[in-house]
């Protein structure tokens, strides 16, 4: 079965690379990283290394051209980790539409960042739900929707590596069942009761403040911000990147052990830093050890 992939990121790449082991591929359409950007262009890279056609859309009218130029024959897209909003006009020229592997319950956490917010919020699970693109953001029916457990320790980190392999499953299992017809897409379930959005997290999320947040809400930030923007805290004048802690019950003339913030009457115990001078991650009890 002929598709056409849109994405951009390391979720992109991931994905991209499991749909050209079932799927023949037409073209891929990324973003073009600009001039003397330093980082990794995954999805570019790895559709290079595969010999597979690219197309470069930044912008939606750009994407429009791209599409409306290249006449794709495949009758269906892909899109994951993109980050360019899809016009009627292109996903038009797809008879069956566009699929989007958006990695929450939707209509839940709809946006830019569903993955960090998850973690953010507490929640005791997640999902990937496979649906058809709209114009409105992750709005559209759903053709697949499969749960995922978060454990209490989860990071951003590890929660995407499992949606992911969740999200290619399920991409290789349902896109040729919906394609074949054995599927009709469903519309989003309890949309007034259940939808809430993310965002796109910026620097200023990753400072800690333990007189405003709960001890939980604080470990929560640790392990959600863990790759970026990462969680700092002052501390003898510098900002100091905290990359494990743990929430305690809160009892007074505890015993406690290494570092232990008291926040709001829940107390946040400081498990792991990376050392300001060095860049090195060490246990806080290490680093204390060194600072005498």
């Amino acid at each position: 079965m002929k598709i056409v992939f849109f994405g951009t990121g390391p979720v992109a790449q991931k994905s991209l690379e499991g749909l050209a082991q079932n799927f023949d591929i037409e073209f891929v359409i990324t973003k073009k990283m600009p001039d003397g950007f330093r980082g990794a262009a995954p999805v570019e890279e790895f559709a290079q290394a595969k010999n597979l056609p690219i197309l470069f859309a930044n912008t939606r009218a750009e994407l429009d051209n791209a599409i409306r130029q290249n006449s794709p024959k495949s009758r269906l897209g892909v899109v994951v980790d993109y980050g360019v909003i899809i016009s009627q006009e292109s996903i038009d020229y797809f008879p069956l539409g566009i699929v989007n592997s958006h990695f929450s319950r939707l209509p839940q956490w709809r946006g830019a960042d569903p993955i960090t917010f998850a973690v953010l919020s507490g929640q005791s699970s997640t999902a990937v739900s496979l649906m058809l693109i709209e114009p409105e953001l992750d709005a559209g029916k759903i053709i697949v929707q499969k749960s995922l457990k978060i454990n209490s320790d989860e990071t951003t980190p590890s929660l995407t590596e499992k949606l992911v392999n969740l999200s290619n499953k399920l991409l290789v299992e349902y896109i040729p069942k919906y394609a074949h017809g054995k599927i009709r897409p469903r519309r989003q379930s309890h949309v007034e009761r259940d939808v809430s959005y993310s965002r796109k997290i910026t620097k200023e999320d990753g400072n800690l403040d333990p007189t405003t947040l709960e001890a939980i809400e604080c470990e929560r930030k640790i392990r959600a911000f863990i790759d970026w923007p990462k969680s700092r805290l002052p501390f003898r004048g510098q900002s100091t990147i905290i990359t494990k802690a743990k929430s305690l019950d809160y009892n007074p003339g505890d015993n406690w052990p290494d570092v232990v913030i008291c926040t709001n009457d829940t107390a946040l115990q400081i498990i792991e830093l990376i050392n300001p001078k060095s860049g090195k991650t060490m246990l806080v009890k290490d680093y204390l050890n060194g600072l005498k």
